[in-house]
This record gives structure tokens, sequence and C-alpha cells, in this order.
């Protein structure tokens, strides 16, 4: 195999940053099988074919089922909504596709299952399934990770993160399928919470065991979107509809090892944009992250003397540093995109190498549980095991 030929379905916002990430993978990585962009698949004829003119795709369908039976093609790339994802990445597992799917894997636990449980049938035959959780590869959170797997925090006590943004303070914002339960499975704890749950997991090698959480939806109508609009900026009819999901998550967890983690996410923030935080607390250091300052990672060593121990600012675009080698000199940072490239590189040397690519399905699974779980919490104000 020198060809590995991808389909895509969705082509908006995830789907571009995914196109983008297989158009540039095999320019600056050194790749043992070289992605192509074969097929972009979305509903509506004339803005697939744009998109895929636009995106630098070789063809655009509107029918995903067409791509299982295609001998053209070895992946399907799943962007769209999370109401598809279950149906979608079943079939295509099922019919000999490697699948890389958008996180969260589902809308619900059972539907993660299911997933994951074809995943596992698929593996068995040499195929491949990943989730995409691409804050896993900024690469100072892979050095955060590389720090607590040497030992250089101690024993973990403490876990604080935030996903903050304020894309719909704005109560006049119209209401998209992020707001609706049926299509997106929940809110800002699925949309950006689960980044962080994912992003403290990894950081750490461990998993939460024990969620006490509470949901809040500040506004529970909005405007719909006129017809023919898109979703950023568009036009809004004097309709409304209901929003079913939540504005902001907060919960406390525990740690199978043992740490205690507090998170937050929320679309809420007046003034951060796309605020992912992350601080790690251990008993002979720290690390601290903010997304808004993506290329730096904060680390305390507590061994240091302290008359001159602090926080230490480090630029993490050194070419030792995790994935930064293939792309500029040191100190020329990096930026939202590449954390897509390096994703997709990932994912075509795991597919290449037959080995199994991570976050797995199963991965996917034991995160959608915590989903599950905080919302249980939330409804019945106390704590539930995951």
């Amino acid at each position: 195999m020198t060809e590995l030929r991808i389909a895509m379905i969705g082509h908006e916002f995830m789907g571009s940053a995914h196109s983008q990430a297989w158009r540039v993978a095999p320019r600056f990585f050194d790749l043992p099988v070289r992605p192509v962009m074969a097929v972009l698949c979305g509903r509506n004829p004339e803005r697939t074919r744009a998109a895929a003119a636009r995106l630098g795709w070789e063809e655009a369908v509107t029918d995903w089922k067409t791509l299982l039976d295609r001998d053209d093609v070895d992946v399907i790339d799943i962007c769209s909504p999370g109401d598809t994802h279950a149906e979608i990445a079943v079939a295509a597992l099922d019919a000999g596709k490697h699948v890389m799917c958008e996180k969260p894997l589902a809308n619900t636990v059972a539907e993660a299952e299911a997933m994951a449980a074809a995943a596992e049938r698929a593996a068995a035959k040499g195929v491949r399934a990943m989730v995409g959780f691409s804050y896993r590869r900024v690469p100072a959170l892979s050095l955060a990770r590389d720090l607590v797997a040497q030992g250089r925090l101690g024993r973990i006590h403490h876990v604080r993160a935030q996903y903050l943004q304020d894309w719909i303070v704005d109560p006049a914002a119209p209401l998209s399928w992020r707001l609706q339960k049926d299509k997106a499975g929940s809110g800002s704890l699925g949309d950006i919470g689960a980044h962080i749950v994912d992003a403290a997991q990894f950081i750490l090698g461990d998993t939460i065991s024990e969620v006490c959480g509470t949901l809040e939806t500040f506004v529970t109508e909005r405007p719909l979107a006129a017809a023919h609009s898109g979703l950023s900026g568009t036009a809004v009819s004097d309709e409304t509809g209901p929003v079913t999901v939540d504005d902001a998550a907060l919960f406390l967890a525990r740690f199978t090892g043992g740490a205690l983690g507090s998170f937050e996410a929320t679309r809420f923030a007046s003034g951060r944009k796309n605020a992912l935080r992350i601080e790690v607390n251990g008993s002979t250091g720290s690390v601290a992250f903010d997304f808004e300052d993506m290329n730096v990672l904060h680390y305390f060593d507590g061994g240091e003397d302290s008359a001159t121990a602090g926080f230490r600012r480090i630029v993490v675009t050194e070419p030792d540093h995790p994935y930064v080698g293939a792309w500029w000199p040191a100190g020329h940072v990096l930026g939202y995109e590449h954390s897509f490239t390096h994703q997709a590189v990932d994912f075509v040397r795991a597919v290449a190498e037959g080995t199994d690519p991570s976050p797995s399905f199963a991965d996917g699974l034991r995160l959608q549980r915590v989903l599950a779980a905080v919302e249980a919490s939330a409804a019945s104000r106390t704590w539930h095991t995951v």
C-alpha cells in the first residue's frame, strides 16, 4: 500500500480543519503511506461541490452509504454532527473501512458502546478506528504528559481544567444544531467539556472514576436562522426555538489514582474566545497551560532553591519537543491547525504499521461515560460513579 484514500463526511468547521490536515501532513512529515483526499460527502450537492473544490478534494458526493462499497476508499473521516456518528462509524467499520471520528464519540453511552464494539470487531481484521481529540497533539500538552510520565511532578494531587468561550453570550445568537440535544447530545459539557476531560486524562495517564456536577442553561429560547443562511453571522427569523442543551457545566472529579479534579466548561465567559486551561499539581512540581498562549507550558520544579524557585515559562518550539521537529526553526510558533495535522500523521502511521491509534473508540466510550455521569449527577445532585 502506497496510498491511503480518504473520504470525509462533513465540510463545515471541522471538515475544513481536517481537510487542511490531510493536505499538509504528507508535505511536512515522512509518512509510510500518502493520504489522498479522494471524496468529500455533504448533504447539499452545490455546497459540497464548492467545498470540495475549495478544500482540495477530488470528488463530491451526497450519499455516504455509497462510499462503503468503493474499493478506492480506505478511510472514512467523520466530521458531521454527533447524531450521525454511530450509524456512519459502525457501517464503515463493518465494511472494512478505517475510521477517524470527531469527538465526542457519540451522543449517548449506548451509541458509543455500539461504536466501540464495531471497532473491536474491525480490529480483529486489521481495521483501525480513532476518535479525534486534537488538543492531545498540541506540543505543549504532549510535553506536560511527558513530564508527568517521567515523575517530574511526583504524586499528582490536583487537576484544574477550564474551557471558556463566549460565542453565545448574545441571546440573539441563532439556534444552531450545537444547541439542540437531539443533534449534539449535550451542550458545553460534550462540545468543549469533553476536550478538558480528555486532556486531563491524557496528561495524567489516569481515568476519572467519580463525579459530582451541575449544568445550567442561561438562554432557553433563541431565534431560528433565516432560510439559506449559514451559522456564522447569520440572519435570523422572527420565530424562536428552544435550547435543549446546557450553556455551562461544572463538576468535581476523583481520579482512579487518587487525584482530585475540578472542571468548568462554558460558552458564556464574556471575552474568552477559546481558553482551554489546565493546571496539574503534584507533590514535587506543577504544570500549567492556556490554549490562548498555546506554544507555552509553565513548569514549576519543587526541588529548586526556594529563593529563586517559581514557574518556568517553556516555549515549546524546540526540534526535540513533541511533533515540532517537522516544522519551523525554534521560536517560530505553531497554531490551532497544526494539532489536526499531527492527528492525521498519527492516524496514518498507525494504519500503515497495523497498530491501534490513540485515542481509541474504547477511550471515547470511557469519556462518554464520564459525560453521562456528570449529567446524571446534575439531575440527582449527588456524586455518581463513572
